[in-house]
Order: C-alpha cells, then sequence, then structure tokens
C-alpha cells in the first residue's frame, strides 16, 4: 500500500530539529535523512510501515506499507502538534533567547510508541553513545524487518516485542550488550502490551509505570517519554554529560544533578525544551579529563 498525503503545520516545524533526537544517531537503521527529507520507519497496530517527509510548502508525506494509513495519521504528533511553547519564557538568559529567536521551528516530537522508545534507551544505560549506537545498529539490522517501499539500503522497521523476547543471549554479546540491559529488555518485551497503554497516561504516571520494570530507572523513563509522549518538562537525570553541559551552557560551569534541577527549576514545565534548546544551540563545553572508556562486551 502506498498512500500520499500533506502536513500544514499551524505554526513553524523544522523537520530536521524536530525529529532528531527520535533517531539513535547518523546510522540508524529507523530513521535516515537525504537531504533535507526524511525516511523513517515505524511498527503500527496493523503493521510495519514507512514514511518519507519532505519539507516544502507545508510537509509533504507518503506512506507504504501495511501500516501506512495509521503511519500517516501519527505525522501531526510526530512533527509536534499541540507541542506549545507560548508560556516558556526564557528572555533571562541570551543563549536561550537567541536560540528560540533563530529556531522557531524546533518542536518536541511525539511518537506515540512507548516500547520502541524504550528499548533503545534501555541500550543506552551506562555506556558511551558510540556503544550504545553501535549496538542498536547491529540488533535492528539484524533481527528487525525489512522497510516498506523504496526505503534507502539498509533501513529496517524496530522488531516486535515476541522477537525481543526471544533474541538469545548469543547475539546480545555479540552485538556488545551486556547481560544486565538485554534481560532489562526481555523483561520490558515480556510486559509490553500492557506498557504500552502507558502512551495514553500523563508521562509522570507513563514514567512510573515504567519504573516498576526491574532495570528501569529515573534516566530511562525520561529518555522514553521525551520521545513516545512528547513530554517537555522530563529531564535525564544521571546521564554522563547533560548536567556538566547544563552547567557550562547557563552559567559558565559544571553542576552536578542537583545543581542542575536547580538551575531548570525557574522553567518547571518546560525544562526538557530548555535543554533543547541548549542542545539545539551548538553551545560545546571545554574539553579536557579523560572520556569515558569504550568497553567490548564481546571479549569476554
Amino acid at each position: 500500500m502506498q498512500l500520499e498525503s500533506s502536513y500544514a503545520p499551524r505554526v513553524p516545524v523544522d523537520l530536521r530539529s524536530t525529529l532528531g533526537p527520535v533517531g539513535r544517531g547518523p546510522h540508524d537503521p529507523t530513521l535516515r535523512w537525504e537531504g533535507g527529507a526524511a525516511w523513517m520507519t515505524l511498527r503500527t497496530a496493523d503493521g510495519p510501515a514507512t514514511l518519507h517527509l519532505r519539507q516544502g510548502d507545508g510537509i509533504a508525506v507518503t506512506a507504504w506499507g501495511p501500516g501506512a494509513e495509521l503511519a500517516l495519521a501519527a505525522v501531526p504528533a510526530l512533527l509536534g502538534d499541540g507541542d506549545d511553547w507560548s508560556a516558556l519564557d526564557v528572555s533571562s538568559h541570551q543563549l536561550l533567547q537567541e536560540t528560540r529567536r533563530r529556531m522557531p521551528g524546533l518542536r518536541l516530537a511525539r511518537t506515540g510508541r512507548l516500547f520502541a522508545a524504550l528499548v533503545p534507551a534501555i541500550i543506552e544505560q551506562k555506556v558511551t553513545s558510540v556503544e550504545a549506537l553501535r549496538s542498536w545498529r547491529r540488533m535492528v539490522t539484524r533481527f528487525g524487518d525489512d522497510a516498506p517501499g523504496p526505503a534507502p539500503l539498509g533501513m529496517r522497521v524496530i522488531p516486535t516485542a515476541e522477537v525481543w523476547r526471544r533474541i538469545p543471549s548469543w547475539d546480545w554479546h555479540a552485538a556488545g550488550v551486556g547481560p544486565q540491559r538485554a534481560e532489562t529488555v526481555v523483561r520490558a518485551a515480556s510486559v509490553a502490551e500492557s506498557l504500552e497503554r502507558g502512551v495514553t497516561m500523563p508521562a509522570v504516571e507513563a514514567a512510573r509505570r515504567l519504573k516498576t520494570v526491574r532495570g528501569i530507572g529515573g534516566w530511562t523513563a525520561a529518555e522514553t517519554v521525551q520521545r513516545a509522549h512528547g513530554d517537555p518538562d522530563h529531564v535525564s537525570i544521571g546521564d554522563y554529560h547533560l548536567a556538566a553541559f547544563v552547567g557550562w551552557a547557563l552559567i559558565g560551569s559544571p553542576v552536578d544533578d542537583d545543581g542542575m534541577l536547580e538551575l531548570l527549576e525557574p522553567w518547571i514545565g518546560h525544562r526538557q525544551r530548555v535543554v533543547r534548546l541548549l542542545v539545539a544551540s551548538g553551545f560545546a563545553k571545554p574539553k579536557f579529563g579523560p572520556r569515558m572508556s569504550i568497553q567490548d562486551h564481546r571479549a569476554h
């Protein structure tokens, strides 16, 4: 099945800055960029689908696959429909104010797919981004479905929960995913249907529900609802880099998680929007000290 449509957002929407955080790195098999256009795969209740989104006068959208109709219906939320920034006041900070002025089309994507956001967040726990992105790419390429339609070579659809649940330990090991993270994915996959109902709940309640699964803590829950719900407030506490980055960007010195929350307190309700603005600003904290080492679990 192939369907075509167009989306005319009510407010400015920039495709790349809005969809960017949904993907997992430049080689993510579920999201690819060709110029200003995005190719995206997703699994719907009707089956897999591929979306092609191209920015012009509005957003031109083409969808392929059994899930094409549901994929088209998801586009407005995916591009931040209803993500209202009007109550966010960043006039007290020059970097935030300037970034907001330069990027009026930055929105928070709402995928509406909780389990699809949860699995890569679990894989990213307590490892470097290089390791996590490599593992995600390998697992989805190995166990995902072919992308419907004329998607770029190598694109895949995220495996079903049942497939994740049945992946043997040696395949996790070969992908560099340690036993603790692999077991957490399997536990989550075993209750995926129940967890998925969290997309209809407020983000706070959905995050609390996620944390009832052993191995899922605050960081993983926040990373999940940021994408599945487009939540404007959840902050990733416990992130290896985030607190120091926020500190350097806002006050010119690093802080810990408590310090970051204190700095973001004036923007409660919008703290994730503030973090997104800081990331989008192009600001880079000073580089010094040793980097977190990359561990190859496949060697053990």
